[in-house]
């Protein structure tokens, strides 16, 4: 088993994710004084974000294997409990009423203990989610331009914010829009440009055994 370094033990306080805060804002202190408990604040978990097409949910199912933790998927959670596909939830609430069902299913799987989350492409939209995510487990952001994530997404009719005439201008937008959330509540950034999935995983465990974050 990969054991995590006790660095990214310590967990982000919720004023570290308003707009523009940056992660080395505040000393320990003061996130302690937060409001979370400092026991709450160790790396039980590890979720995942970044754009879609980056291989959160691939990656994320191997590095749980690798690490004895559970897998879970946000948008697969979501459709469990909808007992739809998100396309059809897109269709009949829009994308409003798809992220109060993902806040719900954040909210929810935040609280469990050993996991690895692969969450969805907008997830870090909501400053809720970012504060549940920075302060209960370790952030780890997949990148990759939207070029790649264009040719793996490309056949996929599960994506329905890329519904439109030009997908990959869509999601040239969507990378200028949520890159600087990405980046603003990870711990950890890895590439996943033209890897493979075994690569990504190994590069991910020796960090998490190394790195002071």
């Amino acid at each position: 088993m990969v054991a995590i370094a006790p660095g990214l033990r310590r967990q982000k306080a919720a004023f570290l994710l308003s707009p523009g805060a940056s992660r080395g804002s505040f000393p320990l202190l003061a996130r302690r004084k937060s409001g979370i408990p400092f026991d709450m604040m160790r790396a039980q978990n590890i979720f995942i974000v970044g754009p879609m097409g980056a291989g959160k949910s691939t990656v994320g199912r191997q590095l749980a294997e690798t690490l004895s933790y559970t897998f879970k998927d946000s948008d697969q959670e979501i459709q469990r409990r909808t007992g739809v596909d998100i396309p059809t939830i897109f269709e009949y609430e829009g994308e409003a009423g798809f992220r109060a069902r993902e806040r719900q299913v954040i909210e929810a799987l935040v609280s469990e203990e050993r996991i690895v989350l692969a969450t969805g492409g907008g997830v870090i939209l909501s400053a809720e989610n970012r504060q549940d995510l920075a302060a209960r487990g370790v952030v780890i952001y997949l990148h990759c331009s939207p070029e790649q994530q264009y040719s793996r997404t490309a056949r996929d009719r599960n994506r329905p914010l890329l519904d439109t005439e030009d997908p990959l201008a869509r999601l040239r937008e969507l990378m200028e829009e949520r890159e600087p959330l990405y980046r603003q509540v990870a711990d950890m950034v890895v590439s996943t440009e033209k890897r493979g999935t075994s690569s990504v995983v190994k590069e991910i465990c020796r960090r998490l055994e190394s790195e002071e974050i």
